[in-house]
């Protein structure tokens, strides 16, 4: 009884399967009916008939390509993947040689000397002022050095010679050791003192006025070099006197004397 059952399933299973097989079909014919066929002209297929295999051509589009030039294309595509093309430098990448004009600025130029004496003419690129500013200045502070020395040697001795202690006579230093202090006068002496003491003390005196001067100036000469960096120094300025006749409106005797002329 149950080999009935199993009968009727197998029988209903062989039915939708050929059922299903049937469609598939149906349906691929459909499919097949509504793709574009491409015809071609008798003559057309004749050459292609005609075509050797190795210079089969491949359809691309409308346009027919050998075998051959789809190689060389090919190749041409691996080069230039291979060895790209060099891009152009941008206008940034390029470099471009340039004039500078040096302008220096007075204000600053003067701050600089203000700090430290010749710093301003380096900053002006006036190297050659730098060596006269420092030579200056040593020469100055060594003469106030030794002129202060031979104050301070003067003042005591013109201390010791106007006090009344016998003791303090270092006076006696000026002179020679065989000299003797009782064959001197020493009016005179106090005389010679004290204006050696006054000379010293003025030579002193002028040479630290000097360095003070020759700071000034080095602030000064700065800030005018700096304003005058790009004054027209050319050779078309020139200065010519030569000797002229003036003519006097009242009728009197021409008088000669000499004309300037100024080129500039």
């Amino acid at each position: 009884m149950n080999s009935r059952p199993d009968t009727y399933i197998i029988r209903l299973l062989r039915h939708v399967a050929v059922l299903a097989v049937l469609m598939a079909l149906g349906v691929a014919s459909a499919m097949a009916q509504h793709l574009p066929v491409k015809r071609q002209h008798p003559a057309e297929a004749d050459s292609i008939a005609a075509l050797r295999p190795d210079s089969v051509g491949v359809v691309l589009g409308e346009a027919e390509i050998g075998a051959a030039q789809v190689d060389s294309i090919l190749a041409a595509e691996a080069a230039s993947m291979h060895n790209p093309a060099p891009k152009k430098p941008s206008a940034y990448d390029v470099w471009e040689e340039r004039e500078y004009t040096f302008n220096p600025d007075p204000t600053r130029a003067v701050w600089l000397s203000a700090l430290f004496p010749g710093l301003g003419q380096v900053y002006n690129r006036r190297y050659w002022k730098l060596p006269l500013i420092i030579g200056g200045y040593l020469g100055l502070g060594y003469a106030t050095n030794w002129n202060n020395g031979m104050l301070k040697d003067y003042t005591v001795a013109y201390r010791d010679i106007m006090d009344s202690d016998p003791t303090t006579n270092s006076y006696m230093n000026f002179f020679p050791p065989t000299t003797s202090e009782a064959n001197l006068d020493k009016t005179w002496l106090t005389n010679l003192l004290q204006s050696r003491k006054n000379f010293y003390r003025r030579n002193r005196d002028l040479c630290i006025i000097s360095m003070v001067g020759v700071y000034l100036l080095a602030m000064v000469d700065a800030y005018v070099d700096a304003s005058l960096s790009h004054f027209d120094i050319s050779p078309d300025l020139a200065v010519d006197v030569a000797p002229g006749v003036f003519i006097q409106a009242r009728g009197e005797r021409p008088s000669l004397g000499l004309i300037w002329a100024f080129t500039f």
